[in-house]
């Protein structure tokens, strides 16, 4: 029979018993805030080249168009703080800067039979049907997470907590069960701006948002496409995502260090050598980055960030291997290595390269690089 006389409890019990760090209750609702949020962010383009938030921006809306049935949401959070200082890679500019989450296990696959186990917990004691959720579908997360209580947005637009700090991952349990929500998180940002300031790319145009076009994040990730050259600067040794924003909040001094072995950083991913890493086929690349969020980038884009990296290195030892990757066969990858060596080869070299490599080259964006340098240097 089901067990009714304490359901959120019985929940919270079994979140906890299965790991996870924050617990929180959300009506299956948005805030007309969150609503109007999004309608702003799409209207104007920022979310760059992820369609996916525009066409399935009623559902994102809206919990009950996602899944009519939908009552309430069990909002879970599991924290990844506190095992390296997100920010110690910046001035190793020989070495690549892998964003903290990504330097473990995919969390995706850490996360979702946890939420399952907790759903199948809930249909068997409570009744009530569920889906669960863990960046799979298209759920305003971080809004459902200040409405149940784990954090508020910050300025940054991301997750805090007074407890985790901003090292908290998402998930969520969607169900007809009509569970009383929790009281929802305040803003406890204060006048602080540390994470808009800190940003290299002045992604946030004001507190509270995000143009996704020019987070280092989205950049290096998601967009699928060559990083426009004002961004390639600012990225340094950023090869897979950007930490800063999330690392120089201060309500991080609070967090205790996650406990989730799954998620710690793999040694080989903590500080890579951008020299070995350049080197990567597309077998070496997934070998190295099997079971991390890393292989979703797949291999062009990743060396696409790692060309940049080299090129902002300034180390001229680097320029052989450069070289190697203008016979690639990813003009992604061919362009970025073009832009790379005019970063550190001298005239002549360039030149030499550009007679050997250019008549050959079948992409435009490829010979756009090539011709890049005769525009700077007039």
């Amino acid at each position: 029979m089901p067990d009714r006389a304490d359901p959120k409890g019985l929940i919270r019990e079994a979140a906890l018993a299965q790991g996870f760090d924050a617990v929180g209750f959300a009506a299956a609702a948005l805030s007309d805030r969150a609503k109007a949020g999004l309608g702003q962010f799409l209207a104007a383009g920022m979310q760059g080249d992820m369609g996916w938030l525009a066409d399935k921006a009623d559902r994102r809306a809206d919990p009950v168009t996602l899944w009519p049935a939908a009552k309430s949401v069990v909002v879970l959070g599991l924290s990844y703080a506190g095992h390296e200082d997100p920010l110690a890679l910046i001035g190793e500019r020989q070495r690549g800067n892998i964003s903290i989450y990504a330097r473990g296990r995919d969390y995706h696959e850490v996360m979702k039979p946890r939420l399952k186990a907790i759903a199948r917990m809930m249909a068997e004691r409570l009744g009530g049907d569920v889906k669960v959720f863990v960046d799979t579908a298209p759920v305003m997360e971080k809004p459902l997470g200040e409405a149940g209580g784990i954090g508020w947005q910050g300025k940054h637009s991301n997750l805090v907590s007074r407890t985790h700090g901003s090292w908290l991952l998402l998930g969520e349990i969607f169900t007809t069960l009509d569970l009383a929500p929790d009281a929802a998180e305040t803003d406890h940002c204060g006048s602080c701006r540390a994470c808009l300031d800190v940003c290299p790319t002045a992604a946030c145009p004001a507190p509270y948002r995000l143009d996704a076009r020019r987070c280092l994040s989205y950049l290096t990730i998601e967009h699928k496409g060559h990083i426009p050259r004002e961004f390639r600067a600012p990225m340094g040794n950023r090869i897979y995502g950007c930490d800063d924003c999330l690392a120089v909040c201060p309500w991080n001094k609070f967090a205790a260090a996650g406990h989730e072995a799954a998620l710690w950083p793999r040694a080989e991913l903590s500080a890579p050598r951008l020299l070995d890493l350049v080197e990567l086929d597309d077998a070496g690349f997934r070998s190295l980055f099997q079971g991390t969020p890393v292989k979703r980038t797949g291999r062009d884009r990743f060396l696409r960030n790692v060309l940049i990296a080299l090129g902002n290195g300034g180390d001229r030892a680097a320029l052989p291997a450069i070289r190697r990757r203008l016979e690639d066969p990813s003009p992604l990858v061919r362009a970025m290595a073009v832009w790379a060596l005019a970063r550190l080869a001298d005239a002549g070299g360039f030149a030499r390269d550009r007679a050997r490599h250019e008549p050959d080259e079948s992409d435009p964006a490829v010979r756009e690089e090539w011709a890049a340098r005769d525009v700077e240097a007039a």
